[in-house]
C-alpha cells in the first residue's frame, strides 16, 4: 500500500488554515520553476492603512528569517507610502540576496516603484503598473486614520493661494483649511521628500539595474520624480513604458504558465484580504503575517 502524505499540523488547525497552506503551496510551485526563493507583500490598496510604513518591516524582516545569499523575488502590490521604509526594505532584500528582482501582478506605486528601481529587472505582464514616484505626505485625519497626498499637491496648492492673493487682494475663505495644513514644517518636508525620493532612485539605478549606463539612470529618477509631467500620482506606467525608458523588465504573456501561476496566487490574496477584512498580507513558503483591519 502506497504511502498516504498527512500534512504536520493538527487536523483542525490544518483545516482552519487550508487557504494560507494553499497559497504557500503555490509559492513553492513557482520558486520550483524559477529556482528562486519568492516572498509576498500584498497590500489592500483601497484602505487608509495600506500605505507602506515602518511598523511593515519587523514582519517583512520575518520573512527572510535565516536567508542569506539568495537569488530573491519580491513580489509586490502597494499604493506606495513612507519612503524611509522602502528604503529599508530595499536594503534588507539587497543584503540578503545575490540577484533580486522584483514581480508586479498588479500595481506597485509611488515608494513601492522605488523598491523596484532597486531590483535587478522587474517582471511584469499585461495587468501590472508602476507609478510616478514624486513622495506622498501622511495627514492624520480626526479619526486617527492616515491620509496620502502628493507632495507637490501641497506646494501646487501654496502657490494657487499665493497667484490669487496677488490678483483679488484678499483670500477666500475656502483657502483657510487648506492654509492650515501648509506649516512651514510641512512645506520643508514635501521640498526635502521630493529630492530625497529623486535622489534615492538615481543612486539605486546606478548601483543596481542601469550600473553600466549611469546617465540613463539620472534621466529616469529625473521622469519619474516629475509630477507636473505625469499630472496623476496614480497614472499607470506598463511594461511599454518601462522598456521605453530605459529600464530593465521582462514582459511574461497570459499564455506562460508561471504568469498564469503569479497571477492565481497574486487574485488567492485579493480574495483572502476582501473576504477577511485584511490591511495587508506577508508571506513566503514558510511564513505567513496577515495584518487585519482594527
Amino acid at each position: 500500500m502506497s504511502e498516504i502524505p498527512i500534512p504536520s499540523q493538527s487536523p483542525l488547525f490544518h483545516a482552519m488554515n487550508q487557504e494560507r497552506y494553499t497559497r504557500q503551496d503555490k509559492i513553492k510551485e513557482i520558486e520550483k520553476a524559477t529556482g528562486r526563493t519568492l516572498i509576498v507583500y500584498v497590500a489592500n490598496a483601497a484602505h487608509p492603512a495600506g500605505g507602506l510604513v515602518s511598523e511593515d518591516l519587523i514582519p517583512f524582516v520575518d520573512l527572510l528569517d535565516k536567508k542569506t545569499g539568495i537569488d530573491l523575488d519580491l513580489m509586490i502590490h502597494s499604493p506606495g507610502g513612507d519612503i524611509d521604509a522602502a528604503e529599508k526594505m530595499l536594503m534588507i532584500c539587497r543584503s540578503r540576496s545575490k540577484t533580486f528582482r522584483v514581480i508586479v501582478p498588479n500595481s506597485a506605486k509611488s515608494a513601492a516603484t522605488l523598491i523596484a528601481l532597486g531590483a535587478d529587472k522587474i517582471i511584469m505582464g499585461d495587468t501590472s503598473e508602476l507609478g510616478p514616484i514624486d513622495p506622498q505626505i501622511a495627514i492624520r485625519r480626526a479619526d486617527g486614520s492616515l491620509q496620502w497626498h502628493p507632495a507637490q499637491s501641497f506646494l501646487d496648492g501654496l502657490e494657487m493661494i499665493k497667484e490669487s492673493l496677488k490678483q483679488e487682494g484678499e483670500l477666500f475663505p475656502a483657502y483657510l483649511p487648506l492654509l492650515e495644513q501648509l506649516n512651514p514644517a510641512m512645506l520643508d518636508e514635501c521640498v526635502k521628500s521630493k529630492e530625497r525620493s529623486r535622489t534615492l532612485a538615481a543612486d539605486w539605478l546606478k548601483k543596481y539595474m542601469l550600473k553600466d549606463r549611469p546617465e540613463v539612470a539620472e534621466t529616469v529618477a529625473e521622469d519619474l520624480a516629475d509630477a507636473r509631467k505625469h499630472l496623476s500620482h496614480g497614472r499607470a506606467i506598463d511594461y511599454q513604458a518601462v522598456i521605453d525608458l530605459g529600464l530593465s523588465a521582462e514582459l511574461l504573456t497570459p499564455d506562460l504558465q508561471l504568469w498564469s501561476a503569479i497571477w492565481r496566487l497574486y487574485c488567492d490574496y485579493e480574495f483572502a484580504i476582501r473576504r477577511e477584512r485584511l490591511v495587508k498580507v506577508f508571506e513566503s513558503n514558510a511564513v505567513s503575517i496577515p495584518v487585519s483591519i482594527a
